[in-house]
């Protein structure tokens, strides 16, 4: 038997989507052009970010010297600016975007609401406050682990701070086993709250050295982007993505709920443990090396649903490549908008995202108003 029609829900119960009509079933790439004038789209801001700066370079050039490769004119200063500072810049960018737009998905699907994101509820948070630790105690508490694990270290902190944060929201917010999506928010405000308030205590202990540092982390920013950095972000982010994309099908069949997916043979409980540790894998990395960046994993899948539909299998992988590049454009605007002063990326994405979320929430309540 369908669950009833809720006016104002983003999601139709129905068959899963994907497999509802014959027209859907085994074309899961039905969409493909939509996804190549994305992937054109992101090359060219790509190419834009790394242009652009306090020293102009043509995109032709940039195209000459990225082709040239990283040793190629070792001596021009165009190609030390392009190869030391802006592409890693550019990269770290494209990795991060693409993963908080990817745990913001599988928030949304876990949650079943298109309103849950990394950052409304407490996962950035909680990953800003695991990399924050390591920052203060490390020298004292935690040395035996930062030699131990060494640049992974800030990643590693700020994934098992986002998978707690995951854990306990996700834990608080279920009602004899139902998630209740009020809950869920009151729950990322409480876990904010105390994720601040650690934060704040954090910062009274460090000293000058690292409140320069944790100033990073609580506006946000791609200034300290280097190689490690990247090295580390692609391939997890990648990873990450892929396994998003292998648990496509059974998201869908998890937007009818959790009883409905059961009937048709998704293992549920091994299905939401992997989302919180995929969700808390990327937030973990994206906050480790940008600090707390919110609203791109709440923006980016929206757009993506209003784009292709609710499909996991296309709507994911639309969902990563807008997300690279709203982060990327709006890493661009940050460090050009005042120049030669930097705005920090945290700064910039919430005053774009907070508008868009509180029109989300009036566009959510205005079916049940009008009635």
């Amino acid at each position: 038997m369908r669950p009833p029609h809720r006016a104002g829900t983003p999601y139709r119960t129905g068959a899963p989507h994907g497999t509802d009509a014959p027209r859907h079933a085994g074309a899961p790439w039905r969409h493909s052009g939509t996804l190549i004038a994305a992937c054109l789209a992101l090359l060219a801001i790509a190419i834009a970010s790394v242009a652009v700066g306090a020293v102009a370079i043509a995109p032709q050039r940039v195209v000459q010297i990225l082709a040239a490769g990283v040793h190629g004119a070792a001596g021009d200063a165009h190609h030390v600016v392009v190869w030391n500072v802006r592409l890693p810049r550019v990269l770290l960018s494209l990795s991060t975007g693409a993963g908080l737009a990817c745990a913001g998905v599988l928030m949304q699907a876990l949650f079943r609401n298109p309103l849950a994101d990394p950052t409304l509820i407490g996962v950035s948070a909680g990953a800003a406050l695991g990399a924050v630790a390591v920052i203060v105690l490390g020298v004292t508490w935690l040395h035996g682990a930062t030699r131990l694990l060494g640049i992974w270290t800030l990643p590693a902190a700020a994934f098992v701070g986002a998978l707690c944060a995951s854990l306990l929201v996700f834990t608080l917010a279920r009602r004899q086993g139902v998630i209740d999506a009020g809950t869920m928010l009151l729950c990322g405000i409480a876990v904010n709250a105390l994720a601040g308030a650690c934060i704040g205590l954090m910062t009274y202990l460090a000293s000058d050295d690292q409140l320069r540092n944790l100033t990073f982390w609580s506006l946000g920013s791609l200034a300290a982007a280097n190689w490690p950095a990247v090295a580390i972000s692609i391939p997890l982010i990648t990873a990450m993505i892929v396994v998003g994309l292998r648990l496509a099908p059974s998201l869908n069949a998890l937007l009818l709920g959790e009883a409905e997916a059961m009937h048709l043979g998704v293992r549920v409980e091994w299905l939401k443990r992997g989302i919180v540790a995929v969700t808390a894998a990327a937030a973990g990395v994206a906050v480790a090396f940008s600090g707390i960046i919110g609203f791109i994993g709440l923006v980016a899948p929206h757009l993506a649903r209003l784009i292709v539909g609710p499909d996991h299998r296309r709507m994911l992988p639309l969902a990563a490549l807008l997300g690279a590049g709203l982060l990327t454009l709006g890493d661009l605007v940050a460090r050009t908008l005042v120049r030669p002063a930097e705005l920090p990326l945290g700064i910039l994405t919430a005053l774009l995202g907070a508008p868009f979320f509180l029109w989300l929430l009036r566009g959510r309540r205005s079916p049940v108003t009008s009635r």
